[in-house]
C-alpha cells in the first residue's frame, strides 16, 4: 500500500475537484454509513484512508456496484436509495482521473455522526409470485414494497405489473444481485393495482418476488 501511495502522489493534477470541497461531501452522504471505523467496510472517512482506494472507487461507482443497492436506476423510485446521482458519479470519476487532489483542509466539512440504522420491519407478504408463473389479482391492492426471495448471487430479476387497461408498471429490476444485499425495497409512493392486474416475474427458476400491500 505504501508503494501505491508513493506512486499516486506523483499523479498529475488536472482537475479542480478536491477531496475537501466536493468528494468528501459525497462520501460522507453516500458511503459513510458502511465505510467508517468499525463499520461494515473499511473506512473512507479521511483523505489518507480514501486516497489509496481512488481507482478502485472509480471502478466501483462506474459499474454501479457501490453503494450496494441492486435495483437498476430509473425503473422505480424507492425509499432510502443510497445510489449516486449521475452528476455524483461524474464528479467521483473526474476527481480520480484528475489526480485525486486533497485540497485545502479549511474547506473540509465536519465528519458525519454515524448512527446505527434502525431496521425497518419486513412487511407481511400479500402475495408471492414465482418466476415464470404469472399471478392475476382477484381484488385491488395498494402495493408498498417488493422483496426478492431465493435469488442467487449474480442473477437478475424483473417484476412487472400488467394492468387490465394495458398500463404497465415496472416494480423492480435487479441486476448482478448479491444475497448479502438482501432487503425489502419500499416504494417511495404506494402503487394502486386494480383487480385483474397480472404480475409477472422474470428470474432464475425458483426465485420469487414477494409483493406487500398496505392494510385494506
Amino acid at each position: 500500500m505504501a508503494s501505491a501511495i508513493a506512486a499516486q502522489a506523483h499523479d498529475p493534477i488536472t482537475t479542480k475537484l478536491t477531496w475537501t470541497q466536493e468528494i468528501s461531501r459525497i462520501v460522507y452522504r453516500r458511503c459513510a454509513s458502511c465505510h467508517h471505523e468499525g463499520g461494515a467496510a473499511f473506512s473512507l472517512m479521511s483523505y489518507e484512508e480514501a486516497r489509496p482506494w481512488a481507482k478502485a472507487i472509480r471502478d466501483e461507482v462506474l459499474e454501479r456496484r457501490m453503494p450496494p443497492w441492486g435495483a437498476v436506476e430509473g425503473i422505480r423510485a424507492y425509499r432510502d436509495d443510497p445510489s449516486l446521482t449521475a452528476i455524483e458519479v461524474e464528479m467521483m470519476v473526474s476527481w480520480v482521473e484528475g489526480g485525486a487532489p486533497e485540497g485545502d483542509p479549511i474547506y473540509l466539512p465536519p465528519a458525519p455522526v454515524i448512527h446505527e440504522a434502525a431496521r425497518e420491519a419486513t412487511p407481511a407478504p400479500t402475495l408471492v409470485v414465482e418466476s415464470a408463473k404469472p399471478f392475476k389479482l382477484d381484488h385491488a391492492i395498494t402495493a408498498v414494497a417488493v422483496t426478492p426471495r431465493d435469488l442467487p448471487d449474480g442473477a437478475s430479476m424483473e417484476a412487472t405489473a400488467y394492468e387490465p387497461d394495458g398500463s404497465v408498471e415496472h416494480l423492480i429490476w435487479l441486476r448482478s444481485y448479491r444475497k448479502a444485499w438482501t432487503r425489502t425495497y419500499w416504494f417511495r409512493d404506494a402503487l394502486s393495482l386494480p383487480a385483474g392486474t397480472q404480475i409477472e416475474v422474470d428470474a432464475s427458476p425458483g426465485a420469487c418476488a414477494v409483493l406487500s400491500s398496505s392494510a385494506p
